[in-house]
């Protein structure tokens, strides 16, 4: 709440809330002056979209698979621009069943994506990726080369999406190695830097063309009692 009065960002995009729709502090949120949609789900994952406009929500869930039920992402309109909010699955250990689930989740991904540039819209896919993109995006690529993070099935699959014709807002602008979103609260990993990259802000074509800056607010990471990740943020111009 505090990072947001500062910020004053026009949409926030959150991950992994662990609590249900009804559990959300809405009040807090109205008093902000945001509009909420959330998909929430008990203990474990959860998505969520903030906007000072009004948020009509397209999906609830990642389209091609009806059986899935974690509740990893949310789709609106928001203003000029299509947004959702990706909680993509971590996938470790990658000899289960959980970095299976993971390649596949990514793959939906890669389809829902490419019918969207069909849209010819706006559109900015956000969130933890749990996607080490390459190995200037953690600390140390050696001892994380078999972690799902940065598993090469894993990257490939980023890269699909890119190659799709989407921009990694935040590279857009930095090519310097050390540019971290999350540091682990275990090994005092903050204080030494130790971090990874694996929150992203893709954007369709018509996006990037009014993208105007992107940056990582590492600042609430220090704070007491932090989330593991900091906010990625990015501008767009109006049309």
């Amino acid at each position: 709440m505090e990072w947001m009065a500062a910020a004053n960002p026009d949409i926030v995009l959150l991950q992994e809330l662990k609590i249900t729709d009804d559990q959300f502090p809405r009040m807090a949120i109205d008093e902000l002056g945001y509009n909420l949609a959330t998909v929430g789900q008990k203990t474990y994952n959860g998505v969520a979209i903030l906007a000072k406009e009004p948020i009509e929500v397209e999906c609830t869930a990642l389209p091609g698979d009806d059986s899935d039920e974690q509740a990893r992402y949310v789709e609106a309109v928001v203003g000029q621009v299509r947004v959702a909010s990706i909680y993509l699955p971590n996938g470790n250990p990658v000899d289960s069943e959980k970095f299976a689930y993971k390649l596949k989740w990514m793959d939906r991904l890669i389809e829902h994506a490419r019918s969207l540039l069909a849209l010819e819209e706006a559109v900015v896919l956000g969130g933890d990726f749990n996607v080490c993109p390459t190995d200037d995006d953690v600390y140390d690529p050696k001892g994380f080369a078999g972690d799902a993070l940065c598993r090469p099935e894993s990257r490939s699959r980023f890269r699909a999406l890119s190659h799709l014709g989407y921009t990694d807002a935040l590279r857009a602008f930095h090519s310097e190695l050390g540019l971290y979103t999350y540091w682990d609260y275990q090994g005092g990993r903050w204080n030494r830097d130790e971090g990874l990259r694996i929150d992203h802000l893709m954007l369709s074509p018509q996006a990037a063309d009014r993208l105007v800056a992107s940056d990582v607010d590492r600042h609430p990471r220090g704070l007491e009692k932090p989330s593991d990740h900091t906010p990625v943020w990015c501008e767009l111009s109006l049309l």
